[in-house]
């Protein structure tokens, strides 16, 4: 961390000229999903703004967009940042099952879901052979395909937002700032889709803060941002893609289900508090 108090106001200062942007850049497409049709166009658009914002700073500044931290790093950084939210995601829905707030979906849903997916008219599939499909197109070709949008976020919020925080917080500052910060940008998106807007921010909160824990965990110890992009696409999928698709929910537990279900929520946290346990143990 700087020591010299001009070289810490100098970072603030970044910091927010930072956050300004983000916020002009994301104002009119927030207001587009609010108050016109939400249209999934609208959300990539913003999706990209954070990146933009720091390649912006950056110019602002007088400092390179090479000197974020393109590189890919310890591929095993890679590795653990694909199966880590794959993992939270997998056990939110077992625990679901388990405790009866949604049963395992059953073969007329499959092959519903096999449909929506395009996958008859290459022959007679079996709903284990649909499900195993699916999972492995959407955990490779659709994450793949989510990368595309996260990066424009993570290029931002962990190759950029977080190294200038780093330079005036500690770890555990960075993670909770960042998280909260990334959360309330997603501000919209809750106001135009939530059922219980008080419960679904609390829950949505936690989750972010949470996986804030565990992203700022992996973009350290890689000096990389594309363990953040992999990670955020894999949770992205498995929360939002597979794991539902194999729940049908059971009357009156709707809000445990989902990325801003209570479960989900209670999962992450914990997955959060390990992970801001492991950092503070490795002096990150």
């Amino acid at each position: 961390m700087p020591e010299n108090l001009s070289e810490r106001k100098e970072t603030w200062k970044t910091i927010f000229l930072f956050l300004a942007i983000v916020i002009l850049l994301t104002s009119p497409f927030h207001y587009a999903i609010v108050n016109l049709y939400p249209s999934r166009i609208y959300v990539g658009a913003i999706m990209w703004c954070p990146a933009i914002a720091a390649f912006i700073t950056l110019k602002i500044k007088g400092r390179k967009i090479s000197s974020l931290n393109w590189n890919w790093g310890n591929w095993k950084y890679i590795r653990w940042s694909y199966f880590i939210p794959a993992l939270y995601g997998i056990v939110t829905y077992i625990l679901i099952w388990i405790f009866g707030l949604g049963s395992l979906t059953n073969s007329e849903e499959i092959t519903n879901w096999g449909k929506d997916l395009g996958l008859f008219g290459i022959g007679t599939l079996n709903p284990t052979a649909i499900t195993i499909i699916a999972i492995t197109l959407l955990g490779t070709v659709e994450v793949i395909r989510a990368s595309a949008t996260t990066l424009g976020e993570e290029i931002g919020w962990r190759g950029f937002f977080i190294y200038e925080l780093r330079k005036v917080l500690s770890f555990t500052s960075v993670s909770i700032f960042s998280g909260f910060i990334w959360a309330a940008w997603h501000w919209p998106l809750l106001v135009y889709y939530s059922n219980n807007m008080l419960l679904e921010f609390i829950t949505f909160f936690i989750v972010i803060i949470s996986m804030s824990f565990i992203m700022t965990y992996y973009a350290f110890k890689s000096k990389s941002l594309w363990p953040a992009v992999i990670f955020h696409a894999v949770s992205n999928v498995y929360i939002q893609k597979i794991m539902p698709e194999l729940t049908i929910k059971n009357e009156g537990t709707e809000y445990w289900l989902g990325e801003n279900g209570i479960m989900f929520a209670i999962v992450t946290c914990v997955f959060g508090i390990y992970f801001w346990r492991k950092a503070i143990k490795e002096k990150l």
